[in-house]
């Protein structure tokens, strides 16, 4: 027999939004069975790093990952917002050529919005690399490091080291995070000066240059057949347009209930994403706060990176076309 619903009071945050109360519906159904975790747990998850999950998707496009019968069930990629949503809920129209569709997606600005999501059976969200007033123009470049199926995490550490370093000799500033499931992910905030395809373009050559540094750990083989699986994959295709990744403090579909967590890169050696999960993340982020929290001041201009593209291409070594690897 399903639990009652319960009310969950949600506090506006800094002035965005206003106090919510929001009707959680079976609050007690197991959505993670390794841990045993609720809904209602990934609803107090979420309320415990508000200001972090919030700054991630603030005003982005956000699919949203959904579990409606946790994750023994199906999951659900829902781009358009669920329907019966509050009309404080805000979304953004985007348009899909392939298909040419609009849809509505929801664009956070509070974290009542969050916490509506939830209730609506929302475990992952995963914001899109721009925000509604500028769709068209990234303003958050996406290092992946993805490893390939025979690579251990330390390759994706030794990867992550590389480059930190790279970043540093351009003078970015990146903010690391584990992706909450094998890889680890890095995020430079930059201008909204250029489309999906110039950012892509920028963070290949960016790809390029760490695999030449790590050639033993590191391939940006665009065909995942033709992939050394010992080494790691540097995705620049995840700054694509339409291609999203699980927001910082964004729990994952896993059974233990794992978190992806911004990390401090003095930590890469030895944080191991199995420990971040929603059992323990609240008790860091209020030890540590958001370490996201100051991306926007450091905006970086990727022209040299275009530049190096440049140069590559001139080397014949032309940007791979958009498709996605099989």
């Amino acid at each position: 027999m399903p639990s009652p619903a319960i009310e969950i009071e949600v506090p506006a945050l800094d002035g965005q939004g206003e106090d919510r109360t929001i009707r959680v519906s079976n609050p007690d159904r197991v959505y993670f069975p390794e841990i045993g975790a609720t809904k209602l747990d990934l609803v107090h998850y979420y309320l415990a790093v508000g200001p972090g999950i919030v700054n991630a998707l603030r005003e982005r496009p956000c699919m949203l990952h959904r579990f409606p019968k946790g994750l023994a069930g199906e999951k659900v990629h829902q781009k358009r917002l669920p329907g019966g949503a509050p009309p404080w809920v805000e979304t953004v129209r985007l348009f899909f050529p392939r298909w040419s569709r609009t849809a509505d997606e929801l664009c956070v600005t509070e974290l009542g919005s969050v916490i509506w999501a939830v209730q609506m059976s929302t475990v992952e969200f995963h914001p899109w690399n721009s925000r509604r007033g500028h769709v068209e123009q990234p303003d958050e470049w996406r290092i992946d490091l993805d490893p390939g199926p025979l690579s251990g995490y330390d390759a994706v550490r030794r990867t992550a080291h590389v480059a930190h370093e790279v970043l540093d000799e351009l003078g970015a500033v990146g903010y690391p995070k584990t992706s909450g499931s094998k890889g680890l992910h890095v995020y430079v905030r930059i201008a909204p000066e250029h489309d999906h395809k110039a950012v892509r373009r920028a963070a290949w050559a960016f790809a390029r240059e760490v695999e030449r540094r790590a050639p033993d750990d590191v391939t940006t083989t665009w065909w995942k057949k033709n992939r050394d699986p010992h080494h790691v994959f540097v995705d620049y295709n995840q700054n694509a347009r339409d291609h999203t990744i699980a927001a910082a403090y964004s729990v994952r579909g896993l059974p233990d209930a794992r978190v992806s967590t911004p990390i401090r890169w003095d930590e890469v050696d030895d944080a191991d994403p199995r420990d971040f999960t929603i059992r323990t993340v609240p008790r860091r982020y209020g030890a540590l706060g958001d370490l996201h929290a100051d991306i926007d001041d450091h905006v970086f201009d990727i022209a040299p990176l275009l530049e190096w593209a440049d140069r590559d291409e001139r080397d014949e070594h032309a940007t791979p076309a958009e498709e996605e690897p099989t």
